[in-house]
Parts: structure tokens; sequence; C-alpha cells
């Protein structure tokens, strides 16, 4: 990474050449790291979901030694388990069409034109080689009747380049990455170390050299040192409180690093996924995702007549007494060409618009997913088979039958499209640092399509990152193993152990959880799925307010040096306060609608996202400045050689 200190831009290190042949001469010039000079390296991987895991069974197979550092008390807990539709690649089995280019293509118009082109590219030419590396893993993909793998749709595409194991291919892929990285645990290549909570990075002249822990069972303050270390610990989305979150997935990893100095790119990017269960109460922790493949089959609709949406939410109609003809179906009606398999930003907003009209059911902020047609036209059987697991999650949580009465489903948080900003070798801007999988920023512009979460994070752990870090260790073969006494480890421990003890010390009257909703309505209703300056402007200053609030009258009980959850969730909720700002302050300053960024000001004659090409066309990278000080933005420019630029159309 460099930065022009004239024009105050960022160079992100992509290879010169052909797009097809970037990655390519990159891997061939790259410096390497001799087996027996490998084993002096030590690297530390912090998270063990998709991107973390693989990440650290590759670098440990390659010789290197690894520490490998899960918050939860095994790596099979990872929130990666929660994926539930597939995972894209470019194999083309259905012979329909695709190719390489077009999962390329795709990917970057599903993002609105705001990604990076040589990273996208390369995204797209890897991962065949995961699908390849699964099946030898055992992952059970479903397969065709003559046993070839089999494929579905998912939205954003034409073609059917899915790879699934029912409704839950994450689980699956989850435990083929384990099974690679319990493998390097059993060599002692990699040091796998549970139930700890990274909570500062070390940085020792100007490298990152280690990180401090929380043990979360003792409550233990823990050094741990290396010669580079590597960030993946998935997204912020929790932020907003309700989302489709695991409870304990967290941004504060990716914050402290930005703190240290990292850039943070493009932190308003968060997507909506248009197919969850909706809120059913006050009490309610977090949301339900129902797979984007259930778009496949299933046909989003709600009532042409609002006196009929108006008698169902009043208890006097079921939705199976709506005539056909008397039924929205909204998506297929404004975009035939790709109908319920549009993106998820452009769904979730169709859905939101037609409930703002008054023609929402349940509550009034809910649609029908409904598989009436799919059940007729294939039969009960295929339609179980294809979905049954999340037909039971759906029934289990909703207590109604999904083959008699439609599914109701909702928008809510999913996926964060921002986070640390990376270079081509997915290297922050702290040298040494490296950041791969949902934490970085890097391959889906402003929408990320479904099925390229997986994706994206096996591509960084499995086949990027190896070959990149390289680049940085070959430089590092003479350096001794870093002591962890040295002054910048002592001074981080420090400052984490005076931040505890001031959370401690605060003894007030709210609760983590109070301050968090307050916090979670607020990011909803005014950095959610429709933006406008007012309310940014609104947000930014309640968030300064909930801030003020949790650091004069947050209660924890306990003890900091003991297992505490309420003290765990109180160190994370710190930071998703801060991110909750930057996060609205992106948003107001990126005066255009794209992808999952909808500035209501900002939208065409038909409502949909409209760009401004000739003034935001960057990646705004966010600099640290200190505390309670505006950060610093800097831009990298996208400068797409290779693909037009234009608005997007799926009608």
């Amino acid at each position: 990474m460099s930065t022009d200190k004239n024009t105050k831009t960022i160079v992100a290190k992509v290879p010169e050449g052909a797009l097809s042949e970037k990655w390519s001469n990159y891997k061939a010039h790259q410096k390497l790291v001799n087996p027996s000079n490998k084993r002096r390296l030590d690297v530390i991987v912090v998270g063990t979901g998709l991107a973390g895991a693989s990440a650290a069974a590759s670098l440990g197979e390659l010789g290197f030694n690894v520490l490998n550092f899960c918050i939860q008390d095994s790596p099979r807990r990872a929130h990666s388990i929660a994926a539930q539709g597939g995972i894209n690649a470019a194999k083309n089995y259905q012979n329909d069409g695709d190719s390489v280019y077009r999962l390329f293509y795709d990917t970057i118009k599903g993002g609105d034109y705001r990604a990076r082109e040589a990273n996208v590219y390369r995204l797209a030419e890897v991962s065949n080689s995961i699908i390849d590396q699964c099946v030898a893993q055992g992952v059970p993909f479903a397969r065709e009747y003559g046993g070839l793998l089999d494929n579905r749709s998912f939205g954003g595409a034409q073609v059917s380049r899915t790879f699934y194991a029912r409704g839950q291919t994450g689980q699956q892929l989850l435990l083929g990455a384990y099974s690679a990285l319990s493998r390097q645990v059993h060599k002692g290549s990699v040091k796998l170390y549970t139930r700890r909570e990274m909570l500062d990075l070390v940085v020792v002249d100007g490298k990152a050299r280690g990180i401090i822990v929380r043990n979360l069972v003792t409550g233990k303050i823990e050094r741990y040192s290396a010669h580079a270390v590597v960030i993946g610990t998935g997204g912020y989305g929790n932020a907003f409180f309700l989302s489709t979150n695991a409870m304990g997935s967290n941004g504060s990893a990716a914050w402290q690093v930005y703190k240290k100095g990292a850039y943070f790119a493009n932190p308003c990017y968060a997507q909506i996924h248009p197919t969850c269960i909706p809120v059913h109460g006050e009490s309610q922790s977090k949301l339900t995702l129902m797979s984007e493949s259930l778009r496949n089959d299933g046909r989003i609709w709600v009532p042409k007549k609002i006196e009929d949406a108006q008698a169902i939410r009043a208890g006097k109609l079921k939705p199976t007494e709506i005539a056909e003809e008397d039924r929205d179906y909204y998506l297929e009606r404004r975009y035939p060409a790709f109908g319920n398999l549009v993106p998820r930003d452009v769904a979730s907003r169709a859905a939101k618009e037609r409930c703002d009209a008054g023609y929402g059911v349940g509550s009034g902020l809910a649609v029908y997913l409904d598989f009436k047609d799919a059940i007729e036209r294939l039969g009960k059987d295929v339609v179980e088979a294809r979905y049954g697991n999340l037909f039971q999650m759906y029934e289990k949580i909703v207590d109604d039958n999904p083959y008699e009465t439609p599914m109701m489903i909702y928008p809510a948080i999913h996926y964060t499209m921002g986070g640390v900003w990376v270079d081509y070798e997915l290297q922050t801007s702290i040298p040494g640092l490296y950041c791969i999988g949902e934490a970085n920023f890097s391959d889906h512009g402003a929408n990320r399509l479904g099925a390229s979460a997986l994706m994206q994070g096996l591509a960084d752990g499995y086949f990027v990152l190896p070959y990149t870090i390289q680049n940085y260790l070959a430089d590092e073969i003479r350096t001794p193993r870093i002591s962890t006494d040295l002054p910048e480890f002592v001074d981080a421990e420090r400052k984490i152990s005076d931040r505890v003890e001031r959370i401690m010390s605060i003894k007030g009257k709210r609760s983590v959880d109070s301050l968090h909703k307050q916090l979670g309505h607020i990011m909803w209703d005014f950095v959610g799925m429709g933006r406008n300056k007012e309310g940014l402007l609104k947000a930014i200053d309640d968030i300064k307010q909930v801030k003020k609030e949790f650091w004069s009258n947050v209660f924890i009980p306990g003890e900091g040096l003991d297992l505490n959850t309420e003290l765990e969730k109180a160190l994370r909720l710190a930071d998703f306060i801060e991110i909750g700002e930057l996060m609205a302050r992106d948003a107001l300053h990126r005066e255009e609608s794209c992808g999952g960024h909808f500035r209501e000001e900002f939208q065409t004659p038909e409502g949909e996202a409209l760009r401004q090409d000739d003034k935001f066309n960057y990646v705004a990278c966010w600099k640290y400045l200190g505390e309670d000080k505006e950060p610093a933005m800097i831009k990298e420019e996208l400068n797409y050689e290779f693909v037009k630029v234009q608005q997007r159309n799926y009608k």
C-alpha cells in the first residue's frame, strides 16, 4: 500500500496487464519463503470461520507456525455455520452460459460498480478451485440424478451457479475447513486458542507484531506475538442490535486495528437481506434468515387491494383466500427479466415500498413468500427435498406450516460489505497486518450477491492469502521471534486493563442490552434501508448521546478478572457505538445511492438507486485521528478498464 501525498489517494498495488492475467502474473513473480525458513516464521490468525479456519489450515500446511484464535469454544461454532443457501462458482455444469467473466461481471454489477475490478475477477477465477477443494474434503454437495454436482440460481444472475448442501451449506463447508484445521492442529503446525477475544493490536516499529486477548473463561489478559497478523473476524452488522448475525458476532477486532492505523473502508455499505422472518416482539434479541435459495421456487407477493391487506392484518382474511388475480407479484411485475431473483438490495427496497404504501401483511411489515405454484408444479416431495430443513425452521419459529400457508418475510440487516481496507494482497495500511473474509471491504462493492460470502471467505483463506502473505514474510526471515515483553506489548495490555477497570467502575443503572437496543433503533431508523441528510445528522447526534450514556450509566455486574459475559458485551458495544457513528458519517458524505446505500434524495423516477459516478466513484477510506476527533477521509479511486459502468437494469 502506498499513499500519493499530492492527491491523497490510495494505490492498491493492482498488477499491470490484462484482467485475466493479473493473478497469474502476480503469482509468477511474487517472493517465496523456502520450507526451512517457513518454520522460523509465526503468523497469528484471528477468527475460525470459513476465512480464518481456511487461512490457518493453509498456512499451517505450507509450514508456517500459526497461532489461531477462536472466540467460541470450538471453531465449529463460527457464524459461517449459519449460511444456508450455497456458494457460487463458475463451473458451468448446467451448460447455461456461465463463465469466469460472467461471474465477475454479475458481481461487479451486483455491487453497483463500487468494487475493485482486479479483486473481483480474481475471486471469480479461483471460485472453481474452491469447489474442487471442498469436494475433496467430503463436503456433501447436492447432486443430480447422474451424480454431477447440482446447482441452483441466486439473485443477480441468470444462470445456475450456486452449489449447495440442502439449506445448511455454511455448516458443511465449515466442517470441511474445520477438518483441514484440525489436521494441522494435530500435526502441531497450528496452535488453537479457544475462548479468546482479541482486544488490541500491537504495532512495533510500524509493523503488526502481535495481539492482546482476553481469556473469556478466566478473565485474564494475555499477550501473543508473531511476524504477521491476519484478521478474519466477520462483519459488524450487530451494530443494529437486531440482525441475522449470531449474538457473539462483533466488529471489535476490525475497530481495534482501525484505531491503530488501519483504514476502515465504506462503512455505510450494509446489506439488507430481503427474506428474514419479521420482528415479532420487543424482547427479541436476533432475527432469523430464510435462505435466498427459497426465491428459486417461492413467489413473493402482497395483496393488490389495500382493503385485502387491511383485512389480513386485522385477522379477517387468510392469504390462501386471496384469489390469484388479486395478488401483486411485485418483483415479477417490476423486474420481468430477473423476477424474484433480483439482487438483495433491490428486493429489499421493493418490499419496503409495498409495506410503506400500506400493502404489508402480518404486522404491516411483512410480505408473502409463497410455494403454492412450486408444490403444484414439482410436488411436495421435491420441494421438501430442496428446502425441508428451512421449512422446519420457519414452522418452529412462527408456528405456521409453510407448505399450506405462505411464509411471511421482511428485510433485515444481514452482512456488511464495508470493512478494513486492504490492497490487492489483502494487506491493510499497517505493514504485516492482513484482513480476510467479511472483515475486509474488498470484493462486493455496495451490495453482495447471494452465495458470494462463502466464496470470498474460502477464496481468501485457501487460495489468495497463502500466496500474498509470502511477499511480506520473505523479508522477515531474519527477524527473530518477537518478545511479548517489549514496551509496546506492556503498554497495550495496560491500556486494555485500564479500559476494563473504567467500564467496571461506572456502576450505573443501564444494562448493556438496553443501551444496545437504543443504538439499534437509531441505526435502523436513520442508517437502515432508507437514509437522508436530516436523518443521518440526527443519527450522529443521537449516537453521541448513547455513547455519553454508556460511559456514565452502564452497569456491569461481577468482576473484570473473571468469566463475565456482560463485560464481553459491554466492550463490544463500546465499539459498536463508534462504528455506528462512522457508518452514519460515511452515509452522510456519500451523496448518491448505490447498492445497499440508499439515499432517498438520490433515486431514479422508478425508485431505483441513482449513482453519481462523476463524484463518488471511489472507495471511502477513513483514518482514525484520535478519540472524539472527526476521522480523515482518503480516497481510493476506482478505475474501470474492463467493464462499462452503467445504471443497473434487472428488468
